[in-house]
């Protein structure tokens, strides 16, 4: 899995690293900050939500484009600087006014602008690390580590967020709204971690940073005839279209199964269950799922060794864990999103050796095959939903201390359910996601390369706006109505996937 890599991979993906925790430590609290701290309902708080993951997917259109203009390197600073003035201006209490509301409109365009030039760009660059042919049979392994390395972020954030809300709160006595904007000032650490990383580690990838001088042009080859590039770009815009459907699915995470886990998951844990709302028992379960596999792959006794030493200690401290562990665990709703990401860095070994032996088989399904399973399985999550909303009351609100509606608990379902859900949509994005960004780095025509990863990224902002969807539909339909249509939109991506599978495959 790690060996034969290029060294600017892990370089990079420690760059994005930061960004992606300092993001998504924000993105955890933020639908549900806009609620409490503007008064929103549902509906305007998930047209916010969803607009705001619309431009942080749309703008690497802009950045690539500009990339293949004045070079990769030079829009991943200038996004991370256009990034940091976004997440400062949202770090600042400034109560719930219009006045608020409007500076907090101008974060995210800041936020989403300054992603736009960052993302989709370092993406690019570690495509390119693969264009030399020692490492081209690494590509998907290569981005799968790098997907890997987003979501060790994204693990900490949820939990991250939570606390630093919790001591704002009990140890500086401010607002339970003030607090959310503690949450956001995580993200102004995490970008100058970012940026120290990428320049200290710039000798690595340096070669595919494009053009250094403003106003050159990267230097590109591209030998592919007129047809062959059509047909390539017609084969992209293909999987674009269907992608929408995915991610409007997906990022259900941050709305309505964060809505979810609010009005309607149990607040409470206890026994083994309530250790998986401890993000350090999820860490030391990551650890025996590495170790195991070097314990089984490992060559020396040596290897062998430490890997089952690291086994050991990590059992150890799940049951010291436990032993201490209180007899009622407070479950918070923003801290179910860290079980995608543990999912992602747990699984991800597994989903490599899986489609390894199926590649020394020759039965290893292509990328575009891979996005149409994906699908299907996302459509599995979301029955899933539906089947165990059957019977649950609609959600409801009630007049908050200053008139305002606020969202009311009306059921305790078992957290396993929101568990359950996040384990089947993570083998989703296991099939999709990294599959589909390697399928663009290879299939994209050279001189095109950074605007089709940024039309990867406008199926994705497409599918954000989308996402708002369930917010409106939130309240006025039956729970397991409003699953239901994301199951339809799944199930009818996977079949038109199926239907130009021959032409998709084609251009792999």
């Amino acid at each position: 899995m790690f060996e034969g890599q290029p060294k600017g991979l892990y370089a990079l993906a420690l760059a994005n690293t930061g960004e992606r925790f300092g993001y998504y430590t924000m993105l955890a609290v933020f639908a549900l900050f806009l609620r409490a701290n503007y008064g929103l309902d549902a509906g305007w708080a998930g047209e916010i939500y969803s607009d705001f993951l619309m431009l942080v997917y749309f703008f690497p259109l802009v950045g690539g484009w500009m990339a293949d203009k004045f070079g990769f390197g030079k829009m991943v600073t200038w996004g991370i600087m256009i990034m940091f003035a976004g997440y400062v201006l949202l770090s600042v209490p400034l109560g719930g006014d219009t006045f608020a509301l409007v500076v907090m409109l101008a974060a995210l365009l800041f936020i989403g602008f300054g992603t736009g030039m960052f993302k989709g760009n370092l993406q690019v660059m570690v495509g390119d690390l693969y264009n030399d042919p020692k490492y081209a049979d690494k590509r998907d392994s290569g981005f799968s580590i790098f997907y890997m390395a987003i979501n060790i972020g994204a693990l900490f954030a949820p939990t991250v967020a939570v606390k630093i809300m919790e001591w704002a709160q009990q140890s500086l006595g401010v607002s339970v709204n003030d607090s959310y904007h503690f949450a956001f000032a995580v993200a102004c650490a995490s970008l100058i971690l970012s940026i120290a990383i990428y320049y200290l580690s710039r000798s690595t990838f340096r070669h595919v940073e494009g053009s250094k001088k403003k106003g050159d042009a990267a230097t590109v080859v591209d030998d592919l005839t007129p047809e062959q590039t059509k047909e390539r770009l017609i084969a992209l815009g293909l999987v674009f279209a269907v992608v929408i459907f995915f991610w409007m699915a997906f990022h259900q995470n941050g709305l309505s199964l964060t809505y979810f886990a609010d009005e309607f998951t149990a607040q409470s844990a206890t026994g083994v269950q309530g250790m998986a709302f401890n993000v350090w028992n999820l860490v030391a379960v990551i650890f025996i799922v590495y170790a195991g596999f070097s314990l089984y792959q490992g060559k020396s006794a040596k290897t062998k060794g430490i890997s089952a030493l690291i086994i050991l200690l990590a059992v150890a401290f799940l049951i010291f864990s436990y032993s201490v562990q209180e007899d009622i665990i407070k479950v918070s709703a923003p801290i179910f999103q860290q079980f995608n990401p543990f999912y992602v860095v747990a699984l991800t070994p597994v989903s490599l050796a899986l489609f390894g032996w199926l590649a020394s088989k020759g039965k290893e399904p292509s990328a575009p095959r891979k996005i149409a399973y994906g699908m299907l399985v996302a459509g599995a999550a979301f029955c899933l939903m539906a089947f165990f909303s059957f019977g649950l009351p609609l959600p409801q609100t009630e007049p908050g201390p200053d008139g305002n509606p606020v969202a009311v608990h009306v059921a305790d379902v078992s957290p396993n359910l929101l568990i359950g859900t996040y384990l089947i949509l993570t083998f989703a994005e296991l099939l999709l996601s990294p599959m589909g960004i390697s399928f663009v780095s290879k299939v994209a025509p050279p001189k095109y390369k950074g605007a089709c990863m940024g039309g990867w990224f406008v199926s994705t902002a497409l599918g954000n706006k989308l996402v708002s969807v369930s917010a409106y539909l939130w309240g006025g339909l039956p729970l397991w109505l409003v699953w239901s249509v994301f199951i339809v939109l799944c199930l009818l991506s996977a079949a038109f996937m199926f239907s130009v599978m021959k032409r998709l495959e084609k251009v792999c």
